[in-house]
């Protein structure tokens, strides 16, 4: 019956969503991807020389990674088979392998394009190795996270990363001005609603096509929004941010090294970019505590007080009172001296730890609570520090068989310039008391 319909013409006439009338019917209509597709692109390049080979596409979504896919195969003359990985398993893979088998006897070749491939496991991963590398499918791969990551080695040896960019203001202009044409009619908005338009499209064509026809819906006759309605009437769409992804990780490495680098404008733009996009506060504020344990140390101690601080501050106003506290925790830490000695010092003396296992302390230093432990020499020898001079005795408190040794090497800047002081005038004292 469906293909009686399908012979009738009546899909044509049912609605379709704008982002499907507007899809790219040849690879020189694709936005947005011109280093890939140009004539000097790596997609550009290979189709000119009519051989693919196996394929990931890594880029956010609404870029044009299953249109590039699709088109793909148009232009080297291989069946499409598209599958997701979200609503595949193993018995979909083996009808879908061995229909590529079939069409291969006749001397086609099958694109076999997965999308959110990341989702398979392992094991799923593992079965297209086999029909990759006998060529009984092209296969592409789309993903939204890094492949690194979510892609097993034997797979990601075997196929080539290509990389889709976000599109710019220019590209989703260009998508703007083609719906226009399709539709007959101009986008009712003024120039700066049109530009909010495209700030909210964040980069992803198909939200920016689907806003246009919100906008298209809600406006009357001769109505012109202005950037305000328009947030109004779509209610803004967040940012592309998924606290479990890729995009995650990417925004707190950056609040990270900004606060690092000691620049507090760019730490602060990253607080609220990740806030704005629904970031647990409080996961921020345990970052922050480890940054200031990590990158400012010592230098200012204070710096892990007003960590701890504006996290019990957050945890006592909520949002988004509380939130100016982790924002004065940010600036606090980007403008403080920076050290990681203790840091360092840390991994230095985990790692002596492991080297040299389980040795006992010197005696002198140990407790001698009964008759035999003061008969065994425990506490013999021990100096009390409060009663030498400078309260300072000098003695070695290291295993024996180790010896003594330095870790901690606190940098002339900072609270730690006084401490690199009282370090070296101890180390004399210690010299010259033996």
């Amino acid at each position: 019956m469906a293909n009686l319909f399908e012979a009738a013409g009546l899909e044509r006439d049912a609605p379709r969503p704008l982002a499907d009338r507007l899809r790219p019917k040849t690879l020189g209509e694709v936005i947005g991807q011109e280093h890939l597709l140009g004539p000097d692109g790596a997609l550009g390049r290979l189709v000119e020389a009519g051989s693919l080979g196996s394929l990931i596409f890594w880029g956010p979504p609404g870029t044009g990674k299953t249109t590039v896919g699709r088109l793909l195969a148009d232009a080297t003359d291989l069946a499409f088979e598209p599958i997701s990985a979200i609503f595949s398993g193993v018995a979909d893979l083996k009808k879908v392998f061995d229909a590529a088998r079939a069409r291969r006897q006749t001397g086609r070749g099958t694109l076999l394009f997965v999308d959110e491939i990341h989702r398979f496991n392992k094991a799923q991963q593992d079965s297209f190795l086999p029909v990759m590398e006998d060529g009984t499918v092209t296969l592409v791969g789309a993903t939204t996270e890094n492949p690194s990551f979510a892609l097993n080695a034997a797979l990601l040896s075997r196929a080539r990363v290509l990389v889709f960019r976000s599109l710019d203001a220019e590209a989703l202009e260009k998508l703007l001005s083609r719906a226009e044409a399709i539709e007959g009619r101009g986008l009712p908005l003024d120039a700066g609603a049109r530009a909010a338009l495209i700030r909210m499209a964040d980069g992803d064509g198909r939200a920016a096509l689907t806003l246009s026809e919100e906008i298209w819906r809600a406006a009357r006759k001769g109505e012109v929004f202005d950037a305000e309605r328009v947030q109004e009437v779509v209610q803004r769409r967040a940012p592309i941010y998924d606290k479990s992804a890729d995009g995650h990780y990417n925004l707190i490495s950056a609040l990270h090294k900004s606060v690092r680098g000691s620049d507090p404008d760019a730490a602060l733009y990253w607080l609220a970019r990740m806030l704005d996009a629904g970031e647990d506060p409080l996961y921020l504020a345990r970052r922050l505590i480890r940054m200031a344990s990590e990158d400012i140390g010592l230098a200012d101690p204070q710096a892990l007080v007003v960590a701890i601080a504006a996290r019990d501050a957050y945890e006592q106003l909520g949002t988004p009172e509380g939130e100016l506290a982790l924002a004065e925790c940010v600036v606090h830490l980007a403008t403080a001296p920076k050290s990681n000695a203790v840091y360092v010092a840390y991994k230095r003396a985990r790692a002596a730890a492991k080297e040299h296992g389980s040795l006992v302390p010197p005696k002198h230093i140990l407790n001698a609570p009964t008759k035999l432990m003061k008969q065994e020499g425990y506490g013999s020898g021990y100096d009390y520090d409060h009663d030498a001079p400078d309260a300072f005795s000098g003695q070695d408190y290291f295993p024996e068989a180790m010896g003594r040794r330095a870790f901690y090497d606190p940098p002339d800047r900072g609270f730690e310039r006084e401490l690199r002081k009282r370090l070296e005038y101890w180390a004399k004292l210690r010299a010259e008391r033996g």
